[in-house]
């Protein structure tokens, strides 16, 4: 057999059938099909359409149907071999040579799968014996239920170096094909093949049929090459060009889905029990072009989710920068970051199905991220630091091939600059300086502290105005030295981990400068330092700043000052963020963050919160460290410390409530706790 169906499935997945029937017929879209005129009968109303899902087209004109094969031996009247041929040329793929064993070849191949589905059920049948008990532990412990282990196939490899090896050769496979199915290690300085997996959770992965072609291990002891192996290139095998779960979430895309890239086999485990059947990984690599244009097959705009740390950020920054060449019309990526420290099982074992569906729902459009990533810790408070960035982002569009979305990105990102860079109330140019953007809240022009821009006066810099008034910045958003440089930014989970709600902590933080602004006097850098979780903790911590450095820090009367900015807040828009902060406070007790507490009282409470939210993040980083450890080595030293970081963290959270202890000052009894 001279075209093998590998080689056919390689072109059928590099031609779209609306791409090779549109050659010939004039398709328009419609919804997830494409529908034109019959190619076969004469008609006024279409009714030939064009599936690309399900590699195949219709004409209930005529009653015809098929795929590109058969549309080509139809419209052109060629020969099976002849459309392959002509098919080939047209997706720039070589034809394979003519050898007398290419029947061996192929029947070669269909061995090689028989070797991995044997070898996917002894693996399967190990991981339900006595001899599963550890591997079926450290499912438990992920929360990955027996029925889940079932839907995914997963199995266990047995510590033995022959165990494998024995069990296919007692069924007839030779030695030869399972090295050659990736089974076993071989080698001129190894006379004996020994199993390739030992000791290992097994992850099978399939091809686009369903068929397993490789293997993905879990290690389960410490000191071990590698915690995650994958199976070598094989006859069946390239990772690059393949993805995990792509059977299933091909056709769950198909079925209206949500296509979802995440990291790993576990996360697309989570995500598929979550309620997201869509969900795909890529093997052992970073995204590649061949996965990408997989991915565009099945849907036009994938969601990348990556883990909101800056590891998850430069991988999405890495995907940009594969997708940006590529991009077509109607082709892009949406990009998603999950909140610091936690992958998709963490969040659906903390917030379900909801905490999922918060960051999915988060998810930034592509020009977006490119744009924020252009800016980020940027400084553009001169006119060469500004010609520079535009020089960037000249740049990086003159490197999308497609004319007309290299037209529409160049246009896209120009208004972004002439948004965040244009005088006042000005036309053309870029020319605000003054908000360069060193970190959420880095300095103001020139270097300035936070101290330093807080105690000019109204109207000084480039801040002139009271917060929110006419030809300032956008409703709802300050453009002062402490906010990013755009609202889009601000909101975005590339600049930090996205939650679905403000926490109690950070609410009452914000409350207490609310209704206390007299704080920043003495705190402003400690206040401008905090690190905040939610993107409206940001926006509303850089507009009390705003506020206060333009008036609120002249009145003697706390009270007054307390009116002043909730009006001045209020004004800039920001009225459904300070109702949410409220909500989002569960501990009403706390006296000292209210309007009416004495002096000393809230200076305690503000003090007993700052410590309580600077230790929280500094565990989180610590869990980050000791989970990382426990990574690369799983000893008792590594669990015991990961342990310890998990009750301290239970100890700290809600203790909030411990501050009801305050408030004696203000005439209230002294609790003891």
């Amino acid at each position: 057999m001279r075209f093998t169906p590998e080689f056919l499935d390689e072109l059928r997945a590099r031609l779209p059938v609306s791409e090779v029937v549109g050659r010939r017929v004039k398709l328009k879209k419609a919804g997830r099909e494409w529908k034109g005129l019959s190619p076969f009968q004469q008609e006024k109303t279409p009714s030939f359409f064009v599936n690309d899902q399900k590699q195949a087209w219709f004409d209930f004109s005529s009653g015809l149907n098929g795929n590109i094969f058969d549309f080509l031996m139809k419209t052109e009247g060629v020969t099976f071999p002849e459309a392959v041929e002509r098919l080939a040329a047209m997706a720039g793929v070589p034809l394979p040579a003519v050898t007398p064993d290419a029947a061996r070849h192929e029947q070669h191949r269909r061995t090689l799968h028989d070797v991995m589905e044997l070898a996917t059920k002894f693996f399967a049948d190990t991981l339900a014996s006595r001899g599963g008990a550890k591997a079926r532990g450290y499912l438990a412990d992920r929360s990955i239920s027996p029925a889940t282990q079932l839907q995914f196939r997963m199995g266990y490899a047995p510590p033995d170096r022959f165990a494998l090896k024995e069990h296919l050769g007692a069924q007839g496979i030779s030695t030869e094909d399972m090295v050659e199915a990736g089974l076993l290690v071989s080698g001129e300085d190894k006379p004996v093949p020994f199993d390739r997996f030992r000791d290992r959770v097994m992850f099978p992965i399939t091809d686009a049929r369903g068929r397993v072609i490789a293997f993905g291990g879990r290690a389960l002891e410490k000191d071990v090459p590698a915690k995650y192996l994958n199976s070598p290139e094989t006859p069946l095998f390239h990772k690059g060009d393949n993805l995990y779960n792509l059977f299933t979430a091909r056709q769950a895309a198909h079925d209206g889905a949500q296509l979802i890239v995440v990291e790993g086999y576990v996360d697309v485990i989570a995500m598929v029990t979550s309620g997201f059947p869509g969900a795909v990984a890529p093997l052992g690599t970073a995204l590649t072009e061949n996965q990408l244009a997989m991915l565009w097959k099945m849907v036009d705009e994938p969601i990348l989710c990556f883990d909101g740390d800056r590891a998850g950020q430069k991988a999405a920054y890495r995907a940009a920068d594969l997708a940006l060449p590529q991009l077509k019309p109607g082709k892009s990526l949406r990009i998603a970051l999950l909140p610091e420290g936690q992958d998709p099982d963490d969040l659906a074992r903390s917030g379900g199905r909801g905490a999922i569906e918060d960051v999915i729902g988060a998810a930034r459009p592509l020009a977006e991220m490119i744009w924020s990533r252009e800016i980020e810790g940027g400084n553009f408070d001169t006119p060469e630091r500004r010609a520079a960035l535009e020089a960037r982002i000249g740049e990086l569009t003159n490197g999308i091939r497609d004319e007309v979305v290299r037209r529409y990105y160049r246009q896209d990102l120009q208004e972004r600059l002439q948004r965040n860079f244009a005088p006042e109330g000005g036309r053309g140019g870029y020319g605000r300086g003054g908000y360069g953007n060193r970190g959420n809240f880095g300095g103001g022009r020139g270097g300035e502290s936070p101290r330093q821009f807080a105690h000019r006066g109204p109207g000084q810099g480039h801040q002139a105005g009271r917060f929110g008034a006419k030809g300032g910045a956008t409703p709802g958003f300050s453009r002062g030295p402490y906010q990013a440089a755009s609202q889009q930014l601000a909101n975005s989970p590339i600049m930090r981990g996205q939650r679905s709600a403000i926490s109690s902590r950070e609410a009452l933080i914000l409350q207490s400068l609310i209704n206390h602004p007299w704080l920043l006097h003495d705190h402003l850098e400690e206040v401008a330092a905090l690190e905040l979780a939610h993107p409206e903790a940001h926006k509303l911590r850089a507009a009390i700043i705003a506020a206060f450095a333009h008036d609120h820090h002249h009145s003697p009367d706390v009270e007054e000052q307390a009116e002043k900015m909730r009006a001045d807040l209020e004004a800039g828009g920001l009225s459904q963020i300070l109702q949410r902060v409220e909500r989002a406070i569960t501990t009403q007790a706390v006296w000292g963050a209210q309007i009416g507490a004495a002096r000393e009282d809230v200076l305690s409470t503000w003090r007993q919160l700052v410590a309580l939210h600077q230790k929280t993040h500094a565990l989180l980083r610590e869990r980050k460290d000791a989970e990382a450890a426990l990574a690369e080595d799983s000893s008792e030293a590594n669990l015991a410390w990961l342990q310890d970081i998990q009750a301290r963290m239970a100890e700290a959270d809600g203790t909030e409530a411990l501050i009801e202890g305050f408030g004696e000052l203000s005439g209230r009894f002294q609790r003891n706790v």
